[in-house]
């Protein structure tokens, strides 16, 4: 399972932020979209492969196997919803903001 280093990003939006107030053109350490287009991915990864776990988990408990527990059962299912929900706001805000960018002037 990938796991996403959140302080990395956060330091990533800090520096991001920061270029944009001072309106630097280049963000120092940045390739470009090939590093939100890494980042998205993984993200993406990260929801699905939480997504198939839970899944496995359930059809474990629903054939009855002894190892599988019913609250771990409930969190790892709770888990996926939580990070599918999060996956699908920032689907709407990349939506959104393509929409916005679309319908500017030039």
């Amino acid at each position: 399972m990938s796991e996403i280093d959140v302080s990395q990003l956060i330091n990533q939006m800090r520096t991001m932020a920061v270029a944009a107030q001072t309106g630097d053109a280049a963000v120092p350490g940045s390739t470009g979209s090939g590093e939100f287009t890494n980042v998205l991915t993984q993200a993406i990864d990260h929801v699905n492969s939480t997504q198939k776990t839970a899944a496995n988990m359930a059809t474990a408990y629903e054939l009855g196997d002894s190892n599988t527990n019913i609250a771990e059962l409930m969190i790892a299912l709770q888990k996926a919803n939580i990070s599918f929900q999060a996956m699908l706001q920032v689907r709407n805000k990349l939506v959104s903001a393509y929409q916005e960018i679309m319908s500017m002037q030039i």
